[in-house]
């Protein structure tokens, strides 16, 4: 006999593409209809893309026919348009951030990369272009933003409203896992609390008048990153990577990401680019070399700058305050303000 349980068990075997996850953990699944040996299932699916819902209905179909005893196989898709970049605001109001002007997610594809570096120092180089900067800590099992703007304080929650007050450190509101753990307890959590925490962060955090609102992103391109594209309209991501091609290649899936979601990418960063011998001011291309040029070419977005890696950006991070901040004449301070102007002359 077939049930709806063995149906959802059949397509629970159908990830979304580009995805871990499944269809049925994202909660794709609307309606299961069962007529003798006949198989009902409509979807509802957010996207531009339309390869996306071709290729689910495929998948899901084949998995349908495979249950033993089914007859006919039907999938229809209800899909609907998914928030655009923050240049048509009056179309995405339910989607926006109340008092955000623009939500830019930082992401990598890659641990390792310095992606949470640059995701700091961008933030304060923001702020130091004039801005009014916020940064989500999007990395739920691995925060950082705690030690990096070192502060332990833990945010506040108005009892009326239940929205919760963002810490704040260097002129940027924060909002991280990092705040609500100790450094020794690991954030333990399966999809549905990380999908729960990812939404709260986003909708539940009082976030204020803000230009920029950064989500510092996990590696990878699983359920926090669709999440966070299905909750909150993106004006755009920004990609960390380094030079090497095993860095650029999670690059690559990160863009594809962002495509498949229908967000822009608007440009990349060129982490640990080369490093400057204190002694000699000789470059160093410990990474290899124009292996971000060659890549922001092949996507067709900008290179937005080249960071160098250095002793004093490391030790800044350690001792909880970005570079830009505790040397804003340095070399790397430098770089970071520069690719900020290019980032607010693109969302101007």
């Amino acid at each position: 006999m077939i049930t709806p349980e063995r149906v959802r068990e059949a397509l629970s075997t159908v990830k979304y593409p580009g995805f871990s996850r499944d269809i049925v953990s994202f909660g794709l699944i609307k309606d299961i209809r069962i007529t003798g040996a006949s198989i009902l299932v409509q979807l509802t699916l957010t996207t531009n893309d339309p390869k996306v819902p071709q290729s689910i209905k495929d998948q899901s179909e084949s998995a349908l026919r495979a249950i033993p005893g089914a007859g006919e196989v039907t999938v229809r898709i209800d899909i609907q348009s998914p928030p655009q970049a923050a240049a048509a605001p009056a179309q995405n109001a339910a989607t926006q951030i109340e008092g955000v002007r623009h939500v830019i997610a930082v992401a990598s594809g890659k641990g390792g990369v310095g992606k949470s570096t640059a995701a700091a120092n961008l933030a304060v180089a923001l702020r130091q272009n004039g801005a009014s900067v916020g940064l989500c800590d999007c990395d739920l099992y691995g925060p950082s933003m705690a030690l990096m703007f070192g502060t332990r304080d833990r945010p506040s929650a108005d009892p009326e409203t239940n929205r919760i007050a963002p810490v704040e450190s260097c002129g940027i509101r924060l909002m991280s896992m990092g705040f609500l753990i100790d450094d020794t307890s690991p954030a333990i959590l399966r999809g549905p609390m990380v999908t729960k925490y990812t939404q709260q962060f986003l909708r539940w955090v009082d976030w204020g008048n803000l230009d920029y609102l950064l989500l510092d992103l996990p590696p990878g391109t699983g359920d926090i990153q669709l999440t966070i594209v299905q909750t909150v309209a993106l004006s755009g991501a920004v990609l960390v990577t380094t030079p090497q091609e095993v860095a650029l290649i999670d690059a690559r899936k990160a863009a594809s990401m962002f495509q498949k979601v229908n967000v822009p990418v608007l440009g990349l960063v060129e982490n640990m680019s080369y490093f400057l011998c204190p002694s000699d001011g000789k470059r160093y291309d410990i990474f290899g070399e124009g292996g971000g040029q060659r890549e922001a070419a092949r996507l067709k977005v900008p290179l937005l700058g080249q960071i160098p890696i250095d002793i004093p950006t490391r030790e800044a991070g350690d001792r909880g305050i970005p570079v830009t901040e505790a040397d804003p004449s340095s070399p790397v301070s430098a770089a970071f303000r520069q690719i900020a102007g290019q980032l607010q002359s693109t969302l101007h």
